[in-house]
């Protein structure tokens, strides 16, 4: 027993170790992104150009019932990351009135559409062609934006004032003082990681994560995948868009699968990956579960089973016109 208590608390120590390390990274490569991009949001708030550029995107996020300043947070989280449209979404949000399908519909088109140029050229390492599925997650995203505002505006859901944790800034402060406020934010985005790594690991051990790749595996063969691109959709799926699309590169390297084939499942994980890690970050800044997790899976499954129909018809038509 005192052995055995023993490797149990070295297991538990190295686990931290590793829980703390992992954090740690994760954390860096989020200050790479997050620092530069605080300080951009900031010189633009001084310079009044938060404003001009929520006049340009306003457009875009009004059909999406949005403020147009929270167009800089999308648009953010397109060219870096998710944690670079939190970083903006930190500075602007807390002067914002917004509601809880507010939040909800940012977080949903922000999952759907982040990080363009580096998850694009996954695709087209991949073999997926750049500009339709760009297009796909771009208009995906402004798509399902719309409809889930809509809808909670159509049956009365989420319209209660969200509470937005983050501190907020003010033109007037001293950098000292901003400097300080966004470090409590900085610290703040840090727990959450941390947090979600936690949950992570308590979801693999539980085999959750291995259920939901159970649940998905054998939908997808209805959506134009067969057995060799269903399972490793589904991974890209749960787990991200660079651990689907390796295996996708493999795959289509060692010949096993068909062009359709292959987009069908990049155009999947386009619209809905990362759907326990990255669905945890937007819940934790706000974004309801039903939105940024099972809508999305029932949008990206509905768009996809479109996709593939009309291809079918276009195919069918094509061979008629042959024969």
């Amino acid at each position: 027993n005192i052995f055995k208590n023993g490797m149990n608390r070295k297991s538990l120590k190295e686990q931290s170790i590793v829980l703390l390390v992992d954090t740690w990274q994760t954390s860096w490569g989020l200050l790479k992104i997050t620092i530069p991009v605080l300080v951009i949001t900031r010189i633009l708030e001084q310079f009044g150009l938060v404003s001009f550029f929520s006049v340009v995107l306003e457009p875009v996020m009004g059909i999406m019932g949005l403020p147009g300043s929270l167009g800089l947070v999308w648009a953010t989280a397109m060219l870096t990351s998710l944690y670079g449209g939190i970083a903006v979404f930190a500075v602007l949000a807390p002067s914002l009135d917004l509601t809880v399908a507010q939040i909800t519909v940012l977080c949903s088109a922000m999952l759907i559409a982040h990080a363009l140029p580096i998850e694009l050229s996954v695709s087209k390492k991949a073999g997926a062609s750049l500009i339709p599925i760009g297009m796909l997650r771009l208009l995906g995203a402004v798509a399902y934006g719309i409809i889930l505002q809509r809808l909670s505006l159509f049956f009365g859901f989420w319209q209660e004032k969200a509470t937005v944790y983050f501190k907020a800034a003010d033109t007037r402060q001293t950098s000292v003082e901003w400097a300080l406020d966004q470090l409590q934010n900085i610290a703040l985005i840090v727990l959450i990681i941390f947090c979600i790594l936690i949950v992570m690991r308590v979801l693999r051990a539980i085999g959750l994560l291995t259920l939901l790749e159970k649940i998905l595996s054998p939908v997808l063969p209805v959506f134009g995948m067969g057995n060799n691109a269903a399972p490793i959709t589904v991974v890209g799926m749960v787990m991200g868009l660079g651990y689907g699309g390796a295996m996708i590169i493999r795959e289509t390297a060692r010949g096993k699968m068909g062009r359709e084939e292959l987009f069908y499942s990049m155009a999947m994980m386009g619209l809905c990956h990362g759907l326990v890690e990255d669905t945890l970050l937007m819940v934790a800044i706000g974004g309801r579960i039903t939105g940024v997790f099972w809508g999305r899976i029932l949008f990206s499954l509905l768009v996809v089973y479109c996709i593939v129909q009309c291809g079918r018809i276009l195919s069918g038509r094509r061979i008629r016109t042959e024969n």
